[in-house]
Formats: structure tokens, sequence, C-alpha cells
């Protein structure tokens, strides 16, 4: 049997492909299963919850937003994939990421999705709550449409 990380990398990765943009994917170079580049210039850190249903929370080790950081400093743009099980991904680009998890690594710190049936996801971090609610079916054009 397979490692969960794959199952829910794979659910992610096969989105992407599916969508018919993709050149190129390759791990990123860093300690972590969770990184990937796309088209050679687009950096994924990926997340996953195992947890069937709302809300959903996310771990982010201070090494996590360091790599994903360094990604950004290496890469043209990053973004943050939460696997909310087999419920959807959230597609978080750098920016927003960063209003919910600031440039102040905490040793661990954390980001819940949360959404009603055929709504929005609602997105919450250590640090803050998005303004606004992110669509289930933002990802994954989000990456390539900005």
């Amino acid at each position: 049997m397979g490692r969960d990380f794959e199952f829910y990398h794979g659910l992610a990765l096969c989105r992407i492909i599916q969508f018919n943009k993709l050149d190129s994917i390759n791990l990123y170079p860093s300690p972590s299963n969770s990184s990937y580049i796309v088209n050679e210039n687009i950096g994924l850190f990926i997340k996953y919850s195992t947890k069937r249903m709302s809300p959903w929370r996310f771990s982010f080790l201070r090494k996590h937003q360091d790599e994903i950081k360094n990604m950004k400093y290496n890469l043209v743009d990053v973004f943050v994939l939460l696997v909310c099980n087999r419920d959807g991904v959230v597609c978080l680009r750098y920016d927003e990421l960063k209003k919910i998890l600031n440039e102040e690594h905490e040793e661990i710190e954390w980001i819940s999705a949360s959404r009603r049936r055929r709504e929005h996801y609602i997105i919450k971090g250590s640090d803050g709550k998005l303004k606004f609610r992110i669509g289930p079916g933002e990802f994954p054009k989000k990456i390539f449409n900005g």
C-alpha cells in the first residue's frame, strides 16, 4: 500500500496534468516530499489532510515556511496547495499565504480550510484570515491563468 502523501499529492498533480498546460514537473531540491517545480518556474508546496469533513487543518513547521520562502526567492511564482481529503484542493498564491502566515515563522503554525456543501472555502491561519473565499473550481486554473 502506498504512503498517504503519494495518494494526496497524486490527486493534486493529476488535476494539474489534466488541465493540459503542463510542460514539465520535477521535484524541488529540498529535504521534504512536499515541493515541486512545474514548467520550470512555478513552485508548488503541497499539504494534505486526511480528515473526511470540514474543517481541515494543516500544520506548518518553521522548516516548511522557510522552504516555501526559498522557493519564492528562486522561482517566478509559488503556490501552496491544501488537499482537503477528497473534497477539493485549495490553491493559495504566495501573497495570499503571507496574509495568513506572515514572515515571522514560529516553530509551528497552522492553516484551516472550511466550507459547507456547495460553498467556497473560508481560509484562516495563525496570523490572520483571508477577507475573501476561495472557490473549489479555482484550482488549477489559478496557477496557469493568474
